[in-house]
């Protein structure tokens, strides 16, 4: 498939009401022709791993071409420059999310950029830092604790962002580590402690709900559960 017939199949099947409704969610760019997940996954099944395909995708400006571009593009091809030109681009939170959650963080650099990021001024790049974070403690079941453990820092600074986007990606990348062993889960608890003594709006939001999920019987079950199965397997 080329770009060209993809973009003429999106335009055929825009819908005014999810350009609204997603509108109200807070997805808004340019150009947004308000296709449904499944019909842009499907499409993505159709046109296959292109790695030029992605790049044309990505050059329409139009919010779906770009979520497609994310699901169809080859993480072994993505450079830290490609990285650095699509992250300016973000212009909501959900072509940020889906290129970090189903492309970057799956890339060579994607640790590379996360110190960066999670530093930067821009709103959505900074979302984007966090996202990868969040991304990977899901998808690199290899990296040790030490890794996540090191990002922390970067966690309190950026919760006195008052930005939504912000503001919602670091508790997401709060909770998220907290899930993820019990180790972790301690750390995590211990830093949104210290987040919420800090005097700022944000902060004591991100850490509240955060020690809401992260103390609460569900998670704390299902870790030690996990760990318990985990000393059965090495005993």
């Amino acid at each position: 498939m080329t770009c060209d017939e993809i973009v003429r199949i999106m335009e055929s099947k825009r819908n005014q009401a999810n350009v609204e409704g997603m509108a109200r969610f807070g997805i808004k760019s340019k150009k947004v022709l308000g296709l449904c997940m499944p019909d842009i996954t499907a499409i993505a099944k159709r046109a296959g791993k292109n790695h030029r395909l992605a790049q044309e995708l990505w050059a329409t400006g139009i919010y779906d071409a770009r979520i497609l571009a994310a699901l169809v593009d080859e993480p072994k091809e993505v450079t830290r420059e490609q990285m650095e030109s699509w992250a300016l681009d973000f212009d909501n939170w959900g072509v940020c999310d889906c290129a970090c959650m189903h492309l970057f963080d799956r890339a060579a650099c994607a640790w590379e950029v996360v110190p960066d990021w999670c530093q930067r001024r821009e709103e959505f790049v900074r979302r984007a830092g966090f996202a990868i974070i969040a991304s990977l403690t899901i998808h690199d079941k290899k990296a040790p604790d030490a890794r996540f453990l090191a990002l922390l820092p970067l966690i309190r600074d950026a919760a006195t962002d008052e930005r939504p986007m912000v503001r919602k990606a670091v508790n997401w990348v709060l909770r998220q580590i907290g899930k993820r062993n019990l180790e972790l889960n301690r750390a995590a608890i211990a830093e949104a402690k210290a987040i919420r003594t800090l005097p700022s709006k944000s902060a004591k939001w991100i850490a509240s709900d955060a020690l809401r999920e992260l103390e609460g019987e569900k998670i704390q079950t299902r870790l030690k559960d996990r760990a318990a199965k985990a000393k059965g397997r090495t005993a």
